[in-house]
C-alpha cells in the first residue's frame, strides 16, 4: 500500500501517437527531462529509477531500464528496474517507487509493428495454457464480454457509443492526445465502412488505439514533498490480482477492478462523493462501461446511468477522461499507467492538459492489466498551502 508519506511533484509526458521518427529511447528520454526540469532537480539526487515497458516482443529493446539513464549521465550507477504488469506496467512502476526521491517512467513504442504483430503480442498477456484462450486475441475476449453483458443484463452498445463520443470529444482539448476527432453518435453506433466490426459486436470506435509515447514521474516523501512548488499526495493505491485464467471467474462480475477501487477509496478515508475526477482503463468501451458499475456509480447491468444523467461527462458530477483516455489519448501500453496518473497530477495541480476543472481537490486513477487480472487503484489529493 502506498500512502500519504508519498507524492506526484513533477511529470512529463511526449506526445502519443504513431511517432516515426522517434524510438524507444527517445521517448524515454524526452518523458525523462521534462520530468527532472519540471521537478527542478539534479539527476545526482534522483535514489532510484523503475520503468514501466511491456514490450512482448514489439521492439528489440528487450533491456530498457537503463534507457533511463540516457537522458543524463547524473543517473548512471542509480538502481533501475523494469516493471512489467500488461497494460498495467506504469501503476506497477509506480507502485515500486519506495525512496526520498524516485523516477517512474512508462514507454511503449508499437507503431513500427503491424497491427496483426501488435494484436499476437497484447494476446500474450493472456492465459496461454488453455487452447482456446489462448487463440482469442484481446478484440475478441473482450467482444464476448460485450455479448455476455447483452445476454445478462442489456444491449450495451448505445452505451458503448457514448462513452467513444465522449472520450473523443474531452481528448479535442489535449494537445497530447492521438487522436483530435470528435465522433457523432450516428457513427459510433453503426457499423459502416468507415466503423467496420473489429471483434463482432466491437466496432473500431469501441477500440483503443496502436500507440507510441512516454510519461515520467517524479515521487517524494512527505519530507522532501514540502520542497516543491507543487504536489499531489498519493494517499492510497491498491493493487489486486484475481486469476489469469477466464475460466476461474465470472468476467462480468469485475471484482478485481471493485475489489482494488473499493480499497484504495477506504484506505485513502474518501467515498465517491469526494472525487472531483476519475482517470481508468477504457482500452474497450465496454470496459469504461463496466468500470462506472464497479466504483459503484451504478448497479451491475446499469452503467448506462452514468452517462444517461450526465454524471460522467466533462460538466457532470464525476468527469471521467477528460484526458480522452485510452480510446483517444493512445494507449502505449507500458506508459499508460504513468500517463494517467501525471494527467492527474497535472489537473489537481492547475495546469491540465486539456480540459480545466475548478480547484479539484481529490482524483481517482484506475490502471487494469489484462482482463481485469492486474488492477490498480490510486486516490490522488491536491496539496495546497
Amino acid at each position: 500500500m502506498i500512502t500519504d508519506s508519498v507524492s506526484i511533484v513533477a511529470s512529463g509526458h511526449t506526445r502519443f501517437g504513431r511517432l516515426d521518427g522517434q524510438t524507444l529511447e527517445d521517448l524515454i528520454v524526452e518523458a525523462t527531462r521534462e520530468a527532472l526540469e519540471e521537478a527542478a532537480v539534479e539527476a545526482a539526487e534522483i535514489d532510484a529509477v523503475f520503468l514501466g515497458h511491456f514490450n512482448s516482443g514489439m521492439v528489440t529493446d528487450g533491456f530498457p531500464a537503463s534507457l533511463v539513464l540516457q537522458a543524463d549521465s547524473a543517473l548512471r550507477f542509480k538502481p533501475a528496474s523494469r516493471c512489467e504488469n500488461a497494460c498495467a506496467s506504469g501503476s506497477a512502476a509506480i507502485r515500486s517507487g519506495a525512496a526520498e526521491l524516485v523516477l517512474v517512467v512508462g514507454a511503449e513504442k508499437m507503431t513500427s509493428n503491424s497491427t496483426s504483430a501488435v494484436t499476437r503480442a497484447l494476446a500474450g498477456a493472456g492465459y496461454q495454457n488453455d487452447p482456446q484462450e489462448a487463440a482469442l486475441s484481446f478484440p475478441q475476449q473482450f467482444g464476448m464480454a460485450a455479448r455476455q453483458y447483452g445476454e445478462r443484463y442489456r444491449d450495451p452498445l448505445g452505451a458503448m457509443a457514448a462513452i467513444a463520443v465522449k472520450n473523443h470529444g474531452n481528448a479535442m482539448s489535449n494537445p497530447l492526445a492521438q487522436m483530435h476527432r470528435e465522433m457523432s453518435l450516428e457513427h459510433c453506433n453503426t457499423v459502416s465502412e468507415s466503423n467496420p466490426l473489429i471483434a463482432p459486436p466491437l466496432r473500431l470506435s469501441d477500440c483503443s488505439l496502436i500507440s507510441d509515447g512516454a510519461a515520467a514521474i517524479v515521487l517524494a516523501s512527505a519530507k522532501r514533498a514540502r520542497q516543491f512548488r507543487r504536489s499531489v499526495a498519493i494517499r492510497a493505491m491498491a493493487q489486486v490480482n484475481d486469476f489469469l485464467p477466464l475460466s476461474r471467474r465470472d468476467f462480468l462480475a469485475f471484482e478485481g477492478p471493485q475489489r482494488a477501487i473499493r480499497s484504495a477509496l477506504e484506505q485513502a478515508g474518501v467515498t465517491l462523493a469526494d472525487l472531483h475526477f476519475a482517470e481508468v482503463h477504457d482500452c474497450f468501451t465496454i470496459a469504461e462501461l463496466m468500470i462506472y458499475e464497479a466504483m459503484g456509480l451504478a448497479p451491475k447491468g446499469e452503467g448506462f446511468r452514468a452517462l444517461e444523467d450526465g454524471t460522467v461527462l466533462a460538466d457532470g458530477r464525476l468527469p471521467v477522461n477528460l484526458s480522452g483516455g485510452l480510446k483517444a489519448k493512445g494507449h502505449p501500453v507500458g506508459a499508460t499507467g504513468v500517463s494517467m496518473h501525471a494527467m492527474a497530477f497535472r489537473q489537481l495541480t492547475g495546469n491540465p492538459m486539456g480540459i480545466a476543472l475548478q480547484q479539484p481537490e481529490f482524483g481517482l486513477v484506475f490502471n487494469m492489466g489484462g482482463m481485469a487480472v492486474a488492477n490498480y487503484a490510486s486516490v490522488l489529493q491536491a496539496e495546497r498551502a
